[in-house]
């Protein structure tokens, strides 16, 4: 397989929220890069395609567009 990404990936384990229209719910981040992430969620909840990424131990708030989809995970490209 051919590595196509621009970012290399840091694998974690961190928790997190997505927030969207006031609705957070819970996720883990997976993976990250400065280009986006991978997030898994314990429940198959309906993701919206634009949403933002609260990473509250590292203080970040991230708008986040889907990219992929797969089960109970979703890759997402960070907006500037």
């Amino acid at each position: 397989m051919v590595e196509t990404r621009v970012a290399p990936r840091i694998r974690i384990m961190k928790t997190a929220k997505i927030d969207y229209g006031g609705d957070k719910y819970p996720c883990v981040v997976r993976d990250i890069s400065s280009t986006g992430a991978a997030l898994e969620f314990s429940d198959l909840i309906r993701i919206p395609n634009e949403f933002t990424l609260i990473m509250p131990d590292d203080r970040l708030k991230l708008s986040c567009r889907v990219v992929w989809r797969r089960g109970y995970r979703v890759g997402v490209r960070f907006d500037n």
